[in-house]
């Protein structure tokens, strides 16, 4: 029981109010969770119930009138206090119109049983549970469902359908799986047009909370059972299904997807990268458009690393992902996923790895740990020789990367170089030279360093009729 229970309930006894935490803290109490997020509802104003507070604890108090809504901060914990309201809804928006009420009206509000819970904090019946709708039982039994009809509830906020799959997928784990009711699902395949009204920030905020879960899979195969993967990432929905001619099948490319999302997840679950998870669930965006079916050689899915690379900017902009360096990221591992995989089909030359180091400069460890998390086939022996040379594969990008250092290459030589040593101007002549020096580092014609990349500059200049005026 944590001391800020005690502070409100005196105070609530002195104000002559009713107090109660509610919602996620109630919830993450009984799962065994820890919780620093508090939220108290009043039977009366939040504000005014949070200043008294505030003044009891000498605590700044943070006002939000519009949403009249209070917080503080003490002892570890971040507390919001609300009055006690009921809602009503119009169809064009997702915003309530909101009007005091009671206790029960707020828990009438809520999205789902579990969260809709209480403990009381007045004198009489201090810590006793308030559970009108089932939502302990429901707990227990790992149920997310709705306190009023699914319909109601989704068609007033269509965003509870997106909590509903971010909550089982978060709460669930090995020895306690959640599930959303089948009526809720079905009630999540009418209400999807819905969706149409929320923000794109909205929706691409709980895309990403459902990428940082630890198996986030669940999360993308319940919103392809709700129908709303179509409307929020089409990209993903096309990638599902096996198509078959002559006999010959390819892999359901939706399922493989998940399951490179699930290795990385498992890879990167200390330090989750968001953006990491995002290239993994879009690294194969471009097999729906470039699949093609060669009698010689089966199913091919030739380019679609390029492919996709270009389609994760549009994947973006739809959602309202940044459009900054985190999308360059992504991009930038979506195109180069195949590569080091195709090193290890293939001999692992210096130059190779010399191209990939410079290609995927200081991110080539997050691409490294992508291309071995999409190593999924069900072929043990093949699992085990890929990986075994892929091993070869880390190897001697560690030692290139030692004797060459390769990584956010830079060219010994620059363009304001060349022009001062010959005497020019701004001219594609100097990017042919910059190139030609480039290459000849990547192909190990020439050593990473100044001395060696002047001489090569010099001679090729000769070559195209440039003399040096100093």
């Amino acid at each position: 029981m944590k001391k800020i229970f005690q502070i409100v309930s005196d105070v609530a006894a002195e104000r002559g109010v009713k107090a109660f935490v509610i919602g996620g803290y109630v919830r993450d109490f009984y799962l065994g969770n820890p919780c620093n997020d508090i939220d108290i509802v009043v039977e009366g104003s939040g504000i005014d119930f949070a200043r008294s507070v505030g003044e009891r604890l000498r605590k700044n108090v943070s006002y939000f009138k519009n949403f009249g809504t209070a917080m503080l901060h003490y002892e570890g914990d971040e507390i919001e206090f609300v009055g006690a309201r009921k809602e009503s809804y119009r169809r064009e928006s997702r915003k309530p119109v909101v009007e005091d009420g009671t206790l029960r009206d707020d828990q009438l509000r809520r999205d789902f049983t579990i969260n809709a819970m209480a403990f009381s904090l007045q004198k009489e019946d201090f810590g006793s549970l308030v559970d009108p709708f089932g939502g302990i039982e429901d707990l227990k039994n790992g149920i997310i469902r709705t306190p009023l009809d699914p319909d109601t509830t989704y068609s007033d906020d269509p965003l509870r359908m997106l909590r509903a799959i971010r909550f089982a997928t978060r709460l669930s784990t090995p020895e306690h799986q959640f599930r959303i009711v089948d009526e809720s699902i079905e009630s999540m395949r009418r209400m999807a047009p819905r969706l149409e009204i929320l923000s794109r920030e909205r929706i691409s905020d709980e895309i990403n909370k459902m990428l940082l879960c630890k198996r986030p899979s669940m999360a993308f195969r319940l919103l392809d059972r709700a129908g709303l993967l179509p409307l929020i990432l089409p990209c993903i929905s096309a990638l599902k299904g096996v198509e078959t001619i002559e006999g010959h099948g390819h892999k359901d490319n939706f399922s493989h997807t998940l399951a490179v999302l699930d290795n990385v997840a498992a890879s990167d679950a200390e330090s989750p990268n968001l953006w990491l998870r995002w290239a993994a669930l879009l690294h194969d965006i471009g097999k729906a458009a470039v699949k093609k079916y060669d009698p010689a050689v089966g199913w091919t899915f030739y380019g679609h690393d390029v492919v996709g690379s270009k389609m994760v900017g549009k994947v973006f902009a739809s959602l309202k992902l940044p459009l900054d360096d985190k999308l360059k990221y992504v991009r930038k591992l979506v195109w180069l996923h195949m590569r080091p995989i195709a090193l290890v089909d293939d001999e692992v030359t210096d130059s190779a790895v010399r191209r990939l180091l410079f290609d995927a400069g200081d991110d080539i460890d997050d691409l490294m740990l992508l291309c071995n998390a999409d190593i999924t086939s069900k072929n043990p022996e093949k699992v085990a020789r890929i990986r075994s040379n892929f091993e070869l594969v880390k190897t001697k990008l560690v030692e290139v990367e030692e004797k060459d250092a390769l990584r956010n290459f830079k060219n010994p030589v620059s363009g304001d170089y060349i022009m001062e040593v010959f005497g020019i101007g701004p001219c594609n002549t100097i990017g042919v030279l910059k190139d030609y020096v480039k290459e000849a580092i990547l192909d190990g014609r020439i050593g990473n360093n100044f001395e060696e990349a002047d001489a090569l500059m010099r001679s090729k200049a000769e070559e195209l009729g440039l003399k040096p005026c100093k």
